[in-house]
């Protein structure tokens, strides 16, 4: 077959053929080693292991034909992921497991006498859980997968690590981690002494978390707590082991005539309220008095004087003898016992380990890219991009930015901190806090004029809906159960934290719904202020509740609701929550970044994968726009269930209704007619969007849209069957689709562009895989189906470069692929398969594959007409052929395949594949020295050279010659004075012209091979 891929290529971790060799030979002995795990090293009951060696046995087959897609390591090691995966489902899915009062099994001492780390684990462990899903569902039930609670150990895994790094800068930047005043020959005990200072705040903070954080243990909470055990630490800890001047530090700036407001001033550095702090020091006082039994002495005690110089002592509490002398030792005692004693209770981990860069369990690598989505969670390289916005390639490696004193203590010299997920986090925070918590409760003037505008006054249905909808989102029972030695005081925190989320989900949703209704009134200027078509349309307000909600949960970085959790409870698609996810950013101009980012990020989870699952709301528009593909659509049940009423959600949840009547519209969502199916994508609303404005999918259809005002919005939550008066008499979902389609193709160009750059293949193979990755998606669309979109761009790239006579190999593709940011394991180790009842192979039924299975048994089969038309050998004439029937094809309404379109660039961007050159636009902290007569010829800038009469091509030229001269380039090369979009726009002289400076990246074909980085 042209094009295919050979078996011996097919390893994208580095596995052949040999590891399945093995496992088979060895297969007689795994039992006996697991039973010696269980037994010897883990020291478990005779259920526990007889239901683990239960689990292994249906799974061994499983484990012996995946040697080569799990792990990146030996056989044994690929053995030993599996005994921990097998190990960590039985003690969390089986009642024998969890109950133990003689020793349960923890994750921790899974992975320590399996010798693996916390990394490596959950990078396999949702590969596992893919392969091994049905056997998990026979023996446990269908709701295994959310009583395993795996995204929410990883995620907590995630806080700790960043609240560990939090913890060390900050205690690093407080205190000294020695004694400088001691003599050499005490200098190891006074070592030791602050050592037990660090590990005493850990603790506490561990400790503290147990107590009084219950099952939220949100990171925006779990960080005013850290901030809390500091404001003890600067108390208590000994005067001689500050690394600040109390007096003199710039930091504490908030002060009085009695001396510093600790608390204020920690609030300012840390981006803490002083209410939030104020209360989280409270509990932090008590746990000291309840648990390690010290008692509150006045300010004016003798032995706390020099701590507390210059120190306003209100609103603070000094205990005697905390951290002085033996007492350290005995309080870390109390604390280590009462911390084992949590958790051995129903602790999977030792969150000790954090502090100790060494332990080995904690491994290397990030569980924040890949690995896991978290909400908000930046990426290693920051490179969360929307299609819907300024879109670019995600360039990997962003300059770090850093601000360090020339003594190198930030915290006394420098107002700058570095800038981490906490301080992120922190500050997204405080915006809530500031902007949104202040706001009323209730609808404003302006909105309840909207609503009683309509032809029937939606006040009392929307705030009614809005109560019964927050309520599910926030039910206690969204938060699932946590470690917690004291009940009541955790639970009613629990109550605390849940309304005051639930208050700023709904004053958020009451702001951006107002000012969507202002700009929408604008639009239909001609009928007035009646917005009764969206104000009425159930669908919108659950969508925009959804997105109020999912921002609320974002922003504190809960461990337990993370997204998709809020469509589950809302009864919404992540189809339908896309549709208000553009309109949140518009009409919410206050919205942090990090906000933006993460919409964006659910925005291109929605593209890649998300509306492509089955039960997608997606399908319920393509099967109107695609009639075509309805037989496939329904053979595989694809299509969406029937949204479910309020009073369902009511009554799951046990919200009270309040005595008031069924609203109209709620009957009308059980009605399975294709007219109240879910609406497309934004059909015909998109404004100052670059996919639509772009136009990679041109149709007729689209210059109709450009050219006239844009449509209202509920024009986009309107049936799919329903004609869109702004599409020429194509209905909504027509419209819907082809916006939806294009955003796709979009997406697939920045990736693409990205991992051929990696790859270094020409500009020529690049339009080649993008022309064939559109041409699949309009003309055998069903190959997206239930699947993600980088298995088809990475199956494109491979059938390209075999056409072309390449020589690029699978295997070298994927290591391109794993170098990228949006990189996950199970792209190319598990791809979704349905085999037909007569397939070739003899499978029949749904399966999941490798990457190479799948594209020689299902997607060159279905695309080689489309691969021999982008190759080489088509004719001109022979594609212009091809196009012109594929006009009048399966897919009449498709549109014409465009050129690989013009990408806008982001900053910095990366201007060579081999070289660390990047290109950013100017700040604006340099624009007055840039500009200063005095420092303007230290600098070319755009029309200038650095040499008389000598053109600035010609600078940028020399700078490309030293960079391909194979010399090695000592000095740093500032990138970082002139935007690269200015200097392309000032350079070129029509759309044609080539900037120079992209001269860098430099061509070569065939690839070179790169090596491995697993």
């Amino acid at each position: 077959m042209e094009g295919a891929a050979k078996p011996s290529t097919s390893s994208g971790s580095g596995v052949t053929g040999g590891a399945s060799a093995a496992a088979g030979t060895a297969a007689a002995s795994m039992e006996e080693r697991l039973a010696d795990l269980c037994k010897n090293m883990l020291g478990l009951d005779e259920s526990t292991t007889r239901q683990a060696m239960q689990l292994f046995k249906e799974t061994k087959n499983i484990l012996k034909s995946s040697m080569s897609s799990l792990g990146g390591g030996s056989p044994e090691e690929i053995e030993r992921f599996w005994f921990a995966c097998v190990l960590y489902c039985v003690s969390r899915l089986s009642k024998a497991g969890r109950a133990k009062e003689d020793g349960s099994v923890s994750l921790c001492q899974i992975l320590r006498a399996s010798k693996l780390n916390i990394v490596d684990f959950f990078k396999e462990m949702p590969q596992f859980c893919i392969k091994v899903a049905h056997v998990l569902t026979g023996l446990y039930g269908s709701d295994w997968e959310k009583r395993l609670e795996l995204k929410e150990l990883q995620a907590n895994v995630v806080h700790l690590s960043l609240l560990s790094r939090y913890y060390k800068r900050a205690y690093k930047e407080l205190f000294l981690s020695n004694d400088a005043k001691s003599s050499d020959s005490s200098s190891e005990s006074n070592n030791q002494e602050a050592s037990d200072y660090h590990r005493f705040g850990w603790l506490l903070f561990l400790v503290l978390r147990i107590q009084t954080f219950s099952r939220l243990k949100d990171l925006v909470t779990s960080t005013n707590g850290l901030v809390s055990v500091l404001a003890v630490l600067i108390i208590h800890v000994p005067a001689r082991l500050r690394n600040f001047n109390i007096k003199d530090s710039s930091y504490f700036g908030k002060k009085s005539d009695r001396g510093v407001n600790l608390i204020a001033s920690l609030c300012e550095k840390y981006h803490t309220s002083e209410d939030e702090l104020s209360k989280a020091l409270e509990k932090t006082n008590t746990l000291i008095m309840d648990i390690l039994k010290k008692e509150p002495r006045s300010a004016a005690s003798e032995c706390q004087q020099d701590n507390l110089s210059f120190i306003d002592p209100e609103g603070l509490t000094i205990f005697k003898d905390l951290l002085q002398g033996d007492s350290v030792k005995s309080s870390l005692l109390t604390l280590e016992k009462e911390y084992e004693n949590a958790i051995n209770t129903k602790g999977e981990l030792d969150e000790r380990m954090f502090a100790n860069d060494e332990d080995s369990l904690i491994g290397s690598g990030s569980l924040s890219g890949g690995a896991i989505n978290l909400p908000g969670t930046k990426r290693k390289y920051d490179v969360m991009i929307s299609p819907a916005k300024s879109i670019t390639s995600p360039s990997p490696m962003s300059p770090p930015r850093f601000c360090l004193s020339p003594k190198g203590n930030s915290f006394c010299n420098s107002k700058m901190a570095p800038i981490t997920p906490v301080s992120t986090a922190m500050t997204t925070a405080k915006w809530l806090r500031t902007t949104i918590t202040p706001l009323p409760s209730k609808p404003s003037g302006e909105l309840l004029r909207f609503f009683s505008s309509c032809d029937k006054d939606l006040t009392e249905d929307i705030t009614h809906r809005a109560g019964i909808i927050l309520g599910a989102i926030f039910a206690s029972s969204s938060f699932g159960e946590r470690i917690c030695t004291n009940v009541r005081s955790a639970n009613r925190m629990d109550a605390i934290w849940t309304e005051q989320r639930k208050m700023e989900a709904l004053k958020l949703y009451y702001r951006v719904l107002e000012s969507m209704c202002r700009a929408e009134s604008q639009i239909l200027s001609g009928s007035g202020n009646n917005l009764t078509s969206l104000l009425s349309n159930e669908r919108f307000h659950r969508c925009m509740i959804a997105c109020s909600a999912e921002l609320v949960l974002a922003t504190h970085k809960t461990v337990t609701m993370m997204f998709p959790a809020v469509l589950e409870k809302t009864g919404i698609t992540a189809f339908d929550l896309s549709k208000v996810i553009e309109g949140f950013v518009r009409h919410e101009d206050t919205l942090p970044r990090e906000l933006k980012r993460h919409l964006n990020s659910l925005e291109e989870r929605l593209l890649e994968s998300m509306a492509w699952e089955k039960g997608s709301s997606m399908y319920n528009s393509l099967i109107v726009a695609r009639p075509a593909l309805s037989a496939e659509i329904n053979r595989l049940g694809l299509l969406a269930e029937p949204m479910p009423s309020l009073d369902a959600i009511a009554a799951h949840h046990n919200i009270s209704l309040g005595g008031l009547p069924p609203l109209p519209f709620q009957k009308q969502e059980h009605s399975p007619d294709k007219d109240e199916v879910r609406s497309p994508k934004r059909a015909c609303t998109e404004r100052r969007n670059v996919l639509v404005d772009s136009n990679s999918f041109r149709s007729p259809v689209k210059d109709i849209i450009k050219s006239k005002l844009p449509p209202p919005l509920q024009s986009a939550f309107a049936s799919p069957t329903r004609p869109d008066p702004a599409a020429g008499g194509e209905t909504c979902a027509e419209t819907g689709i082809g916006v939806f389609f294009s955003k796709i193709a979009k997406l697939a160009a920045i990736r693409l562009r990205s991992l051929c750059e990696r790859l270094q293949l020409s500009q020529q193979v690049l339009d080649r895989v993008y022309s064939l990755v559109q041409q699949t998606l309009s003309q055998q669309t069903s190959i997206f189906f239930n699947r993600h979109i980088d298995q088809i761009i990475l199956c494109s790239i491979y059938g390209v470069a075999k056409i072309s006579q390449l020589d690029l190999s699978f295997k070298e593709i994927i290591f391109g692929y794993r170098k990228q940011p949006q990189c996950k394991p199970q792209v190319f180790r598990s791809v979704y398969v349905h085999w037909p009842p007569r397939s070739r192979n003899g499978k029949t039924g749904e399966d999941h594959v490798d990457i190479i299975t799948f594209y020689n048994e299902v997607f060159i089969p279905a695309v080689k007409p489309l691969l021999v038309e982008v190759g080489p050998g088509a004719s001109p004439k022979k594609k212009e052929e091809e196009k012109g029937s594929a006009d009048v094809g399966p897919c009449p309404e498709s549109p014409r395949l465009a050129p690989f379109p013009n990408l806008p660039d982001m900053s910095p961007k990366k201007v060579s594949a081999t070289h660390n050159v990047y290109v950013s636009p100017l700040r604006s902290s340099k624009m007055d020295t840039l500009l200063s007569p005095s420092s303007k010829s230290y600098y070319a800038c755009v029309g200038e050279s650095t040499y008389a009469f000598q053109s600035p091509s010609k600078d940028l030229k020399a700078i490309n010659n030293r960079l391909n001269s194979g010399k090695k380039v000592n000095g740093r090369l500032n990138f970082d004075v002139v935007s690269d979009l200015v200097v392309a726009s000032s350079l070129s002289s029509d759309q044609n012209a080539k900037p120079a400076a992209m001269e860098v990246v430099p061509v070569r074909t065939p690839m070179k091979c790169e090596p491995s980085d697993s």
